[in-house]
This record gives structure tokens, C-alpha cells and sequence, in this order.
């Protein structure tokens, strides 16, 4: 049975790079794209239809790209379509979802102390976030209140604010930041396979057809691929902060989240004014500089506690480690040598705050940390970073037979 955490972190890993992956992919084809439509330039010789055209070096060669606005006046024998990249994201997106937050819901979904709920209801609020998420932002969209974009982005921003907060009322300061982070990739990827695909789709069949095509439909995707081009850059803070419990671990942590949605304003603002050769918005460096010295300022505030604290509580797929014989040795060697850093305070030198948020103070806590303390400490020699605390073979040979034995079942000296 032990053989299911390697294999299951390795599967986790798979993912987690098909993610990587295909982000990349999404986000390049995305920016290049935006920059490329900013950066057109009009003149009298454009063939009939054509909006621009830029004149780009790469490689060792030229490109000559133009763009139709809203369509050429025929079809062209070889089209090539940006969507794959998109879909893959998400879904591989929700894949570690589901590998990680789901399937370990009791230690990163939720916090008895935020919203004291079982497996099944935790899972079905996250799922029902992300899809009444897109509803609504896609309702917003179509109404007559989006027709002014400026007004549409102002209104959708104080909106994430408050999904921000009402995250951290539903799960762990971890999982909140991650939930907005798949509440922002999700409304951008329907964007793409609701909105956007479709209006191509339609624009390609009035061409073939013979029929001229209707300019609203590129009106609303351009629309859509803006949002998407300003929450891409945000999107990847909340991904990456599961890393940094600074940011996801404080009080005020929505806060945070709200100000990261400012700094992708600023950063892209930058870059595509750049890119539409309408000056040099220098001052936005400073605006996203002075951002984020606010946040570095708001992880340091300490946490208020207001209310009782919830009993620790094991997961029920937790409760052999701590009964397992060799637990008392395995409790005695992690606070030895893993507590002085995996702590509410830490005690080493430069720590302020627990690594990755890991807490191994209590029994509960190193039961319910035991695979990644067999993976990280055991198997690997991972855990401390340069063995830094001097973590004997003998001792990792503990935690690898604690681990192994409770899975199975079996005693162990």
C-alpha cells in the first residue's frame, strides 16, 4: 500500500507539469497575439478587408502578418486554430484540483476553524464557485451594462475583491488563494470554448457560405480576449502561492489577492501600451513596485483571532499513523528536528513563517503530514534542506517504517 504515495506523488507531479505545459503554451500564444494585434500598422496598400499589418523578424527570417477585420473576402485553404492550448490548461488545472484539494481535502481544503464542513459539502461549494463564477460573469458580459468595457472591468474588479474575501470564509488561506486563482482560469478558459470559439466558428461558416460576415462577433471575443489578457498574470501569482505561505496564510489575505489583480493591471498595462507604440508608461513600475511593499507589509500584520479555536482534528486516513507503535519515536525525532522550522512561530533564524505553511507541532499535526513527511524526510532526503539538522539514516529509516506499517497494517519496533 505504501507503493500508492510514490506513485501518487508522481502522478501529481505528471499533472502538474502537463499544467505547466500547456500554460505556457495558452499564455504565449495569448500574449503574442495581443501584442501583435496592438502593434498593427494601416496603410493605403492593404489588400481589401485587411485591418494591418506588422512586419516582424524571428529566427533568421521575416514574417509578414496581416489582420482581416472582420473576415478575408474568402475562405483560405489553410486556417490554424489557438484553442487546444486553452482547454488542455484547465483541465489539467483541474486536475490538481482534484489530486490535491479534493482528494486531500481534510488537510488543504478545509479549516475546521473558518467553516467546519465534511468532505462532500466542502467539494461541492468549490465546484459550485467555479461554475456560478462563470454564469455570472458571462451574464454581466452580455447585458447592457457591458457595453461600456471600462466600466465592465472597474465593476468586475471590486467583484474579485469580493470573491477574494469569500473565499477565506470558505476554506484554507491555501485553498482560498487557489479557488481564485481556478475561479479567474476558469471564467477565462469558457471564455475561449463559450464565447470566443463560437464566434469564430461563425464568422468561418458565413465565409463559407458566400455570406458577409457580422463585425459583433469579433466585437464580443476582442472583448473577451482582453479580460483574459489583463487575469493572466494574477492567475499565475494565486497558482504559485500554495509556495508561499506568506501570502496566503495572513489576515488579511484577501487583501493580498486583491492588490495581486491590481499588479496585473499595471504589468500589462505597461507592456501593451508598449506594444501599440502609445508611449512609455514608465510610472506603472512604480505603481506595481509601491503594490507590492503594501503586501509585503500586509503578511507581516499579525493574525487577530477572533472566536473559539476548533479542536485539531485527524483525518480519519490519518488515524493509523498516530496509533501505529513507533509513533512516539517518529513524534520525538520530528520535533527534534523538523518543529523548529515547521512551526506557528518559527524558531529558526530568517523564518517568519512555516514553510509552505506545513505545521508539525502536535500529534495531529505530524499524523496528518505523515506521507509528506515519509516522501520529503523518508524516501527523500529532501526534508531538511541540507539536512540542516542533521537528520540521521537511522531516523529516515523510522519514518519510512512508521509509514509503511500503518498503511499496512503491520507493527514495527
Amino acid at each position: 500500500m505504501y507503493e500508492y504515495a510514490i506513485a501518487w506523488d508522481w502522478v501529481m507531479f505528471a499533472v502538474r507539469w502537463l499544467h505547466v505545459i500547456t500554460a505556457i503554451a495558452w499564455i504565449g500564444s495569448s500574449f503574442y497575439f495581443v501584442a501583435l494585434d496592438l502593434g498593427l500598422k494601416k496603410h493605403p496598400d492593404l489588400p481589401p478587408g485587411a485591418h494591418g499589418e506588422e512586419w516582424q523578424v524571428h529566427g533568421g527570417g521575416f514574417y509578414h502578418i496581416q489582420k482581416y477585420l472582420v473576415a478575408p473576402a474568402k475562405m483560405p485553404e489553410h486556417l490554424v486554430w489557438f484553442k487546444w492550448e486553452s482547454y488542455a490548461t484547465w483541465l489539467s488545472g483541474f486536475g490538481m484540483l482534484c489530486l490535491v484539494y479534493y482528494a486531500g481535502a481534510d488537510l488543504y481544503l478545509i479549516d475546521p476553524n473558518v467553516l467546519n464542513v465534511s468532505k462532500p459539502v466542502a467539494i461541492a461549494i468549490s465546484l459550485g464557485s467555479l461554475g456560478f463564477g462563470w454564469i455570472m460573469y458571462d451574464l454581466i458580459c452580455k447585458s447592457p451594462f457591458g457595453n461600456d468595457n471600462t466600466r465592465l472591468m472597474v465593476a468586475l474588479y471590486f467583484i474579485l475583491v469580493v470573491v477574494a474575501w469569500g473565499y477565506t470564509q470558505l476554506f484554507t488561506g491555501r485553498a482560498a488563494f487557489l479557488h481564485l486563482g481556478a475561479f479567474t482560469a476558469t471564467i477565462m478558459s469558457a471564455n475561449v470554448f463559450f464565447i470566443i470559439m463560437p464566434n469564430q466558428r461563425i464568422v468561418v461558416a458565413d465565409l463559407i457560405a458566400g455570406r458577409t460576415p457580422d463585425p459583433k462577433y469579433g466585437k464580443i471575443a476582442k472583448q473577451r480576449s482582453t479580460h483574459n489578457n489583463y487575469l493572466t498574470l494574477p492567475v499565475l501569482f494565486l497558482m504559485l502561492s500554495n509556495h508561499y505561505p506568506l501570502a496566503f496564510g495572513t489576515q488579511f489575505n484577501w487583501i493580498i489577492a486583491s492588490l495581486v489583480f491590481l499588479m496585473g493591471v499595471t504589468i500589462r498595462h505597461y507592456f501593451n501600451t508598449r506594444h501599440a507604440n502609445a508611449g512609455n508608461p514608465t510610472w506603472t513600475w512604480l505603481a506595481t513596485a509601491l503594490l507590492f511593499v503594501a503586501i509585503m507589509w500586509l503578511s507581516t500584520v499579525p493574525k487577530i483571532l477572533t472566536g473559539e479555536t476548533a479542536d485539531a482534528k485527524v483525518s480519519a486516513t490519518a488515524q493509523p499513523f498516530m496509533t501505529a507503535e513507533a509513533f512516539p519515536k517518529v513524534r520525538d525525532t520530528v520535533l527534534g528536528r523538523c518543529s523548529m522550522c515547521h512551526a506557528k512561530e518559527p524558531g529558526w533564524e530568517g523564518l517568519i513563517a512555516p514553510p509552505k505553511g506545513v505545521v508539525l507541532e502536535t500529534d495531529h499535526d505530524i499524523a496528518n503530514h505523515a506521507r509528506e513527511i515519509y516522501l520529503q524526510a523518508g524516501r527523500s532526503h529532501a526534508m531538511p534542506p541540507a539536512n540542516v539538522t542533521q537528520v540521521s539514516d537511522e531516523e529516515r529509516k523510522l519514518f519510512v517504517a512508521w509509514y509503511e506499517s500503518a498503511v499496512s497494517g503491520e507493527k514495527t519496533q
